[in-house]
């Protein structure tokens, strides 16, 4: 009972904060957020996107509106105060992680100075660089790969300056795949919830991790709460991300990845929620995966 009290409380305690957060706010708010909300509501984007679906039915993992969304943004990832500074918490808090449970699964000394040192990983939907710099820092032997060219332009811009070195390449994921290549570290972050065909992309980017390497998955949980929180919250109301960057019908729940990875042999070793403080912007690990989670598997 302890336990399940502190699980449920773990990630209760962030979203009423950002309840009364949002109910403050949208108090104050012109009526026309209200009726915002309402033709946003869960149902309505499911319908919304079974139509967008039905009309691109060519097999990639390729969302053109994701690319041109994002290309508009290119320019800012390194503004740790821009659009992009929740990557800029969220990536101090992951590499932690990833770190961690990588010198765990391959005995390596996490107090080392470059405990990934020989390690091939590969960042998937790699940004300007955020994360692949981070793990390049750690030894690690990283490539960068995203279907947005001007992403990669400044992810190879900003690591020009840097006293390691990444490769950055504008591919897809499945075309990796069919190059044969795999790694040690596959890092899937903050991906699968703007692919236009999850199953085909987790199929590619599960086999690009070699027998016995790493899948770090994260992203947002799909159900009542997390479209509060991540979407009319974080966006529409406290402006933290840009409008419109995620949709409901593509967020992903963990049991949809659980079954994704089983079907290439890879097993759940662990799975976290993240939370996100209203008020001072901080972010911690907690068990309460019902908004943002993690979860890292092995092959």
């Amino acid at each position: 009972m302890k336990e399940l009290f502190k699980l449920f409380s773990g990630g209760l305690i962030q979203y009423l904060l950002l309840y009364w957060t949002l109910i403050a706010v949208v108090s104050l708010t012109d009526i026309r957020y209200l009726n915002l909300i309402a033709t946003m509501r869960p149902d309505c984007q499911d319908n919304k996107e079974d139509k967008s679906m039905a009309q691109n039915p060519e097999k990639t993992t390729v969302d053109p509106a994701e690319v041109e969304k994002f290309n508009a943004l290119a320019a800012l990832w390194w503004d740790a105060k821009g659009p992009f500074w929740p990557l800029h918490r969220l990536n101090i808090l992951r590499i932690d992680y990833i770190k961690s449970k990588l010198c765990h699964h391959y005995g390596r000394d996490v107090a080392a100075i470059a405990p990934l040192s020989g390690l091939k990983v590969l960042d998937i939907g790699c940004g300007g660089g955020i994360l692949s710099e981070s793990m390049a820092a750690l030894g690690a032997e990283v490539k960068g790969i995203d279907v947005v060219e001007r992403n990669i332009e400044i992810a190879r811009a900003h690591c020009d300056s840097q006293p390691f070195e990444v490769e950055y390449q504008c591919i897809r994921a499945e075309d990796i795949e069919q190059s044969g290549e795999q790694y040690d570290v596959v890092l899937n972050m903050e991906v699968v919830e703007h692919v236009a065909d999850l199953s085909l992309f987790m199929r590619s980017a599960n086999q690009l991790v070699r027998e016995g390497g790493v899948h770090f998955i994260a992203t947002i949980n799909r159900n009542p709460l997390a479209w509060i929180v991540a979407i009319i919250g974080a966006e529409y109301i406290l402006r933290w991300l840009p409008k419109g960057t995620h949709q409901y019908s593509k967020l992903v729940k963990p049991e949809e990845l659980h079954s994704l990875l089983a079907a290439d042999q890879l097993e759940i070793r662990d799975e976290v929620g993240v939370q996100v403080n209203p008020f001072n912007k901080q972010m911690a690990i907690v068990p309460f995966t019902g908004v943002n989670y993690m979860l890292y598997a092995t092959k």
